[in-house]
């Protein structure tokens, strides 16, 4: 099974996992054209080699209108606070500006900074920048505020495939719930100003656009590496993982360590909480190509994120059998039984027929379900059925891969189901599209699916 492995040890940002992604694609100047023709405005995406503690990967740094590193305003309607991802993976929040460069310098304004800099530059609150790197240039810039709806709009016309722009809106999403909930604002409240916003999304595309490229079918991580300490920030101190990132990482694996400082981002956050599907040590995989995504911070440790792809043997995973036998319910009972055990997350539910002591009847109700949900299970059985007892067993089971896609068909639009892995591969579409054709044509299941498969039909 094609995979890929992120290790988070050091945390994780958008430009990070993006650096590390792009060091697994064999056109990495096709990509980045791509990215620059997308239509983000005054966006541009660059990638050189950077070197950590001896270690040689990407970092990936993303400008607007010619400006790195661009913090963020997000507004609720009351106090101001950020959503953006710092490349330095050090993010700061509630009004915190934060600039990251390979190098240090100083700022000159009323708000609070945790790093010094060894120029200055005054930055007052109209938001004129001025930087001073090996020449002085100046610029300025306005805020002008989006929300939820606007970001959206936004990636409704950006040039990407339908599953690249869903992933983006899903990941947007995650953090503007997460800002909302950390802040105690309803995310149409929430306002992203508008430079800013593009450096994130331009972060969040570009990972998804990777992921959807490099077509791994399955995402796994590490626990992740959220760093320790505060954060200081123009209204008071703040915790590490801050909370809008530990909103998302809820469920999650995560750690701390003698690592000072935010290592993980809300962007970085929500992007690995959208693809992975399972954080764990690594498995056993013949790896193929390793990407490092380096951040631009120094510490004793790589700040970087890997990534390796390669190939895992599929395998099967342990499951729970619960049974009891039931002779005093109705079909109807059994079936609500049925019903609440499937709604809860079980597996599979099915009955059977069976004989008991006195010749009596009766049903063998089963309840296939993942370890980990085997209590909660137990507790239906006895709350939705008769039963004085449950027994358990613990099977192993082999599974295809499953998934499904829609295709456009002179019918009308039909959704198929794959199945795949173990050496072979099966697709066939959705009973209730193939209904819907079967009795707008007056014709049987069967005939309506001869007809989607006659040429021309695409399916």
């Amino acid at each position: 099974m094609k995979t890929l492995y992120l290790d988070c040890g050091m945390g994780a940002a958008g430009d990070m996992l993006m650096a590390a992604l792009l060091e697994l694609v064999d056109n990495k100047a096709a990509f980045l054209d791509r990215m620059n023709g997308l239509g983000l405005p005054g966006v541009e995406v660059t990638a050189r080699p950077s070197v950590k503690c001896g270690i040689t990967g990407t970092h990936v740094a993303v400008t607007v209108h010619g400006e790195d590193e661009i913090s963020c305003d997000v507004d609720s309607g009351a106090a101001p606070i950020h959503l953006h991802d710092h490349h330095g993976h050090e993010h700061e929040h509630e009004h915190c500006h934060d600039h990251h460069h390979e190098h240090e310098h100083n700022h000159e304004h009323d708000h609070h900074h945790d790093h010094a800099h060894d120029h200055e530059h005054e930055h007052h609150h109209d938001h004129d920048h001025g930087h001073s790197h090996d020449h002085d240039h100046g610029h300025a810039h306005h805020h002008h505020h989006t929300g939820m709806g606007e970001i959206r709009h936004l990636l409704s016309h950006l040039d990407l495939p339908e599953q690249v722009r869903a992933d983006a809106e899903a990941v947007y999403g995650l953090i503007a719930e997460a800002e909302s909930h950390a802040h105690g604002r309803p995310v149409e409240e929430i306002h992203f100003h508008e430079v800013g916003s593009l450096d994130a999304v331009a972060d969040v595309v570009g990972v998804c656009l990777l992921m959807h490229q490099l077509g791994a079918e399955q995402v796994l991580c590490s626990p992740v590496h959220v760093g320790s300490g505060q954060v200081r920030c123009a209204h008071g101190i703040l915790p590490v993982p801050a909370p809008a990132t530990a909103h998302i990482l809820r469920g999650v694996p995560i750690y701390g360590g003698a690592i000072r400082g935010e290592l993980c981002t809300p962007t970085g956050a929500a992007l690995l909480r959208h693809f992975v599907t399972k954080f764990d040590s690594m498995p056993v995989m013949s790896v193929e190509k390793i990407g490092y995504g380096m951040g631009s911070k120094d510490f004793e440790a790589a700040n970087c994120v890997r990534a390796l792809l390669g190939e895992t043997e599929e395998s099967g995973d342990e499951v729970a059998e619960l049974r009891c036998n039931l002779d005093d319910m109705t079909g109807e009972a059994i079936g609500f039984a049925m019903e609440e055990l499937l709604s809860a997350g079980a597996l599979d539910v099915f009955t059977s027929p069976i004989g008991m002591k006195k010749g009596r009847p009766a049903v063998l109700l089963t309840c296939l379900c993942r370890l980990e949900d085997r209590e909660k299970m137990a507790r239906l059985l006895f709350r939705h059925t008769t039963t004085l007892g449950v027994r358990e067993s613990l099977c192993r089971r082999y599974t295809l891969e499953r998934g499904q896609h829609t295709v456009d068909t002179p019918h009308g639009p039909v959704t198929v189901k794959t199945a795949s892995g173990w050496g072979v591969s099966r697709s066939k579409p959705e009973y209730e599209d193939l209904a819907r054709i079967a009795r707008e044509q007056g014709i049987s299941l069967t005939e309506a699916a001869e007809l989607l498969h006659r040429p021309g039909a695409s399916l």
